[in-house]
Order: structure tokens, then sequence, then C-alpha cells
């Protein structure tokens, strides 16, 4: 194992773990702050929402922040076939990280809260509106992801996700788990976040069918990834690089220079060197150009387009 996936590992064990805290211990916190279950939810979406935007932050140059297996698996599904492409050991490896870190996050949270540690839930979570409404959650988050990544704009990603989970916990009567790693967390917590063992192999099915569509459905959208010279286009009102940028025309380039002999500044000198890569407008040389012949001394007139062949004083 060398540092880099080394370190990936970390990243997804840490990320998926505080994940999990926020949504346990925010849970417990809203439960003992109010008995208004609205209010509860609120406290409990809007939490996890920002929670997961700034873990997203975090995290993504270390190991891409996926924290979730779906988004894990269609990763290596989707790149397979790349040079940046990962084997499916080292997908397992990550995979095994989240659940193993969204079991410690469960953990953490009941310990900070003085709750039994590792308690299994006793909250039986099911029936097929409930499921359905996990696939369209487990779909949704894909859709966003997968789109946002075969279309350059990942600078997006932080918050769009944190924004479909945060609304996806009050438009779907599961509360959009839509993780099965942090399913199995939320098993191990005998608080307001916790879902009963027993209801989890349904849910995770009901995850990865929900992911297949979403990833799907994105693919059909955007059946390739951009090029290099399309890269930066759709990024394009988030601020291309200055390499990105077309060269603007100068405003002291030769077709804005002065035209008339007699102006001090005639005739105008342009550097050889123009915009990276090349242009048709090469840039201006500020300097005068200068000349060992004095202008009262030229053998032809400075105020007329003529030579000194064409002069009368020859």
């Amino acid at each position: 194992m060398n540092a880099a996936v080394a370190r990936r590992l970390a990243a997804e064990f840490t990320g998926t773990g505080l994940l999990v805290a926020v949504v346990v211990g925010s849970g417990i916190a809203a439960t003992r702050l109010t008995p208004d279950g609205a209010l509860r939810l609120l406290v409990n979406s809007v939490v996890t929402a920002l929670g997961l935007a700034v873990l997203i932050v975090v995290f993504i140059q270390a190991g891409g922040a996926h924290f979730n297996p779906v988004v894990t698996a269609t990763d290596w599904l989707l790149g397979r076939r790349t040079p940046h492409r990962c084997g499916i050991g080292q997908a397992a490896a990550v995979i095994a990280s989240q659940i193993s870190g969204a079991i410690g996050g469960a953990a953490l949270a009941d310990a900070m809260f003085a709750q039994p540690v590792l308690s299994p839930s006793h909250h039986h979570r099911g029936g097929g509106p409930v499921l359905l409404s996990e696939v369209v959650a487990t779909a949704g988050l894909m859709l966003v992801i997968v789109a946002l990544a075969r279309t350059g704009r990942l600078q997006h990603v932080a918050w769009a996700v944190g924004a479909w989970i945060g609304a996806a916990y009050w438009f779907t009567a599961s509360t959009s788990f839509a993780n099965p790693a942090v399913t199995i967390g939320r098993t191990l917590t005998s608080t307001y976040a916790g879902i009963a063992p027993a209801s989890a192999p349904a849910f995770i099915a009901a995850q990865i069918v929900g992911g297949a569509l979403g990833t799907t459905l994105a693919v059909i959208l955007y059946p390739a990834r951009p090029g290099p010279e399309r890269a930066g286009q759709p990024t394009e009102l988030a601020g291309l690089s200055r390499k990105a940028r077309p060269w603007p025309a100068s405003p002291r380039c030769c077709s804005s220079a002065p035209t008339t002999p007699g102006d001090p500044r005639w005739p105008p000198r342009c550097s050889a060197t123009g915009p990276p890569g090349g242009s048709a407008s090469p840039r201006p040389d500020p300097s005068p150009r200068t000349s060992s012949t004095p202008r009262s001394s030229r053998p032809w007139p400075r105020s007329a387009w003529t030579s000194p062949a064409s002069s009368p004083n020859r």
C-alpha cells in the first residue's frame, strides 16, 4: 500500500465517521432540546446538510470525499477503463474504511451525549413508500454527483450534494439515508437517528437500485466526459483560468496605432511575440521608433504616403 492509498483510506474513514457523528449527534441534541417533531427534523436536516458540505470540501483532495459505498462503486465502475482507474481491491478497501468509520462515528456521537455505545437500534423503518423514498433519494444523489463530474463542475459538488440531502430529508418518507455505510452505522445507535438492524438490508438494496438508476440517467444525459478542448467551457461562469481565456485585443495593437506619418509615434513598432499559442494580432512596442536621420533632413515629405523613390526631390 502506497502513501496515496493510505491517505485515501484514512480520509474516507475519518470523513464517514464524522458524517455519522453529525447525523446522530444532531438528532440526539434536537431530541433533548424540543419535543416538536418538525423542529427536530429541521435541526437534523440543516446540520447534516451543512456538515456534509464542509466534510466534502475538507476531504475531497485527500481521497475524493465519497463517504458512500454507492459512490465508490460507481466511481470504480465508470473509471475502470480510464488512465486514473483504481483496482477493485482498492475500491473494496475504501468501502471497508467507510463502513468502519460509520460505526466509529455512531459510537463517538453516543459517547459525547452519554448514550449507550454501539447499542442496536429498535426503530423499525420499512414498507413500500419508505423503500421507494430511498430509491429516489439515492438516485437523485448519484445524478447530482455523476452529472457534475462528467461536465467538469466538481467545484459545485459540496454545496450541491449537501443541498440535495438536506432537501431529501423533507420530501422523502425515509428522511434520505441514501448511503449504505451510514445505514450500517445508524443500526448501532438507539437514538433518534437509529434504524433497526432488521430494516437495514432492505434499505441498502433500495439504495443500490437507486444508485444504479441515477447513474444510468446521468450517463444518458452526459454520454461522454469533456475533452481537454471543452473541459473549460462548462465552468465559464465560475471563471476561466488565464490560460483558458481567449487572448484579448489590446487597445495598443497595430490595428489601433497612429496611421499618420507625422505623428510622433509613427511608425508603430510591434513585437514579434504575441499571445500564448500564437495570434494574428501582435503586441506593439510602446517605445517610439527612433531613426539616425533627423526628421527635418529626410528626403521625403512627412505628410504624404510617399517613398524616397517617388519623392520630387530625387
